[in-house]
């Protein structure tokens, strides 16, 4: 799929910087894996992995209950 924006005259932002942010959000939200993001990109997934901090996004998926849970776990 392909998407048409119309951005603000003045707003300085590379292709990248937008599909970077766009694919960084789509992962936060659980809408796409890393590979999927890595694709959108055109980066190998281990660098759309270490770039994601860059978007405060963490690749570890999880919410506090999950971590509850693990540590009550082992």
């Amino acid at each position: 799929m392909s998407i048409q924006l119309n951005l603000p005259e003045g707003l300085t932002i590379s292709k990248f910087e937008l599909t970077m942010l766009f694919a960084a959000k789509l992962f936060d939200e659980g809408l796409i894996t890393s590979g999927q993001g890595a694709k959108m990109v055109g980066l190998s997934k281990r660098a759309f992995i270490e770039i994601l901090g860059k978007y405060k996004v963490s690749v570890f998926q999880y919410d506090i209950n999950e971590v509850e849970e693990d540590i009550a776990n082992a």
